[in-house]
């Protein structure tokens, strides 16, 4: 049964993470909402690690900082995090991501092509 608050959406961002256990890596962020995501590492990591967690998003951005991240399970090379603790700033650019995602992909398109610098035919 799927416990899900906020719906996830696929992306492909890095990432890496660390815990005041010295557990540290990196991986590949596969899906994101609100409240937390999936990523794709080789690191183990058990279940109820406190992480402190870095998602580069695609292009120049800065990456997105979440101060406290728990692990809720792993396997498979899989990581399922729930975000507790963000700055102010960084939560209104994650909802600024998820925002962006939830987006249906031909608006994204239609953004892109109404530019400045672009035409439409």
């Amino acid at each position: 049964m799927d416990q899900r608050h906020h719906p996830r959406f696929p992306v492909h961002f890095r990432s890496s993470f660390s815990s005041v256990n010295r557990v540290g890596g990196d991986g590949n962020v596969v899906d994101l909402s609100l409240r937390g995501c999936g990523i794709l590492s080789t690191t183990a990591v058990h279940p109820g690690t406190t992480l402190e967690l870095r998602i580069q998003p695609s292009g120049d951005a800065a990456a997105l900082t979440v101060q406290q991240a728990v692990v809720r399970w792993c396997r498979d090379g899989r990581i399922g995090l729930e975000f507790i603790s963000l700055q102010p700033n960084e939560w209104t650019r994650l909802q600024g991501m998820v925002k962006e995602l939830t987006r249906q992909p031909y608006e994204r398109a239609n953004d892109r092509q109404d530019s400045p610098g672009t035409s439409r035919p």
